[in-house]
């Protein structure tokens, strides 16, 4: 989650724990409607050799986030992914469009979950026990954490600048944040952060993963990805299909 660009391979440490999740499912694949991220800002005049612009549309506007939330996302999804020349920042990417549609749609509001209680406290291994929807549970997320950074910096989180609020998501994932309403080691831990890991590497279908960029930062050559021979032929070197990754868009 570091800022300095000059460090860039411990800010890209989470690479090496989500690489099973490259390509897996999204949670919720009937969100596809409304809206996401401003577009892009159109860029000079493709040169002639130029790949061809992406199929993937880019969903623009927010379902599900408040103004505070969508503050509060889209500064940490930039902290956890600033710009370098691997990747735009984490808003460009689009990572805050797919987090604000999983909380949106069928995963946020806990579809197929088990809602009846009783509630009770429960060994970690058992996973969060909450009478909390996601989609609940990251709003009250995001109240506890702006309320806590106020009461100990003098701001909101978005308004932290990025070394400090790197230095507060580092607080929050190792439980030195408290607060008298939640959780909040969890709420970073097993709800926000896999969110963004998702973000990075679904399918670009989804709102995350604009342009593939994640899937080309690591070689990814998208769908399909059953190649028993490449596997032999190309091992320890480039694969040239990664260069232009497929998206289930490309096999509409």
């Amino acid at each position: 989650m570091s800022q300095n660009t000059s460090d860039t391979r411990p800010r890209r440490n989470f690479l090496r724990t989500v690489m099973a999740v490259v390509g897996t499912a999204p949670l919720a694949p009937q969100q596809l409607a409304g809206a996401g991220i401003a577009a892009l800002a159109a860029g000079s005049a493709a040169a002639a050799d130029a790949p061809p612009p992406s199929s993937t549309p880019v969903l623009v506007g927010y379902a599900c986030f408040s103004a505070d939330e969508a503050a509060f996302v889209e500064s940490m999804v930039n902290v956890m992914c600033p710009a370098d020349q691997y990747t735009p920042n984490g808003v460009d990417c689009g990572l805050a469009i797919f987090i604000d549609r999983q909380l949106a749609g069928a995963f946020g509001q806990g579809a197929g979950r088990y809602m009846s209680g009783p509630w009770e406290a429960s060994k970690p291994q058992m996973g969060l026990q909450l009478p909390l929807t996601p989609a609940q549970f990251f709003s009250a997320g995001v109240a506890a954490a702006n309320r806590q950074c106020k009461a100990q910096l003098g701001k909101t989180f978005d308004q932290l600048a990025p070394a400090d609020a790197d230095a507060f998501l580092k607080d929050l994932s190792h439980g030195k944040v408290k607060d008298d309403e939640l959780m909040l080691a969890p709420w970073f831990n097993e709800l926000m952060y896999p969110l963004f890991e998702q973000a990075c590497f679904s399918d670009p279908l989804y709102g995350g993963n604009h342009d593939k960029v994640f899937w080309k930062m690591v070689g990814y050559p998208g769908l399909p990805a059953t190649h028993t021979l490449d596997m032999l032929n190309f091992r320890g070197k480039p694969y040239p299909g990664a260069r232009d990754p497929k998206s289930i868009v490309d096999f509409s």
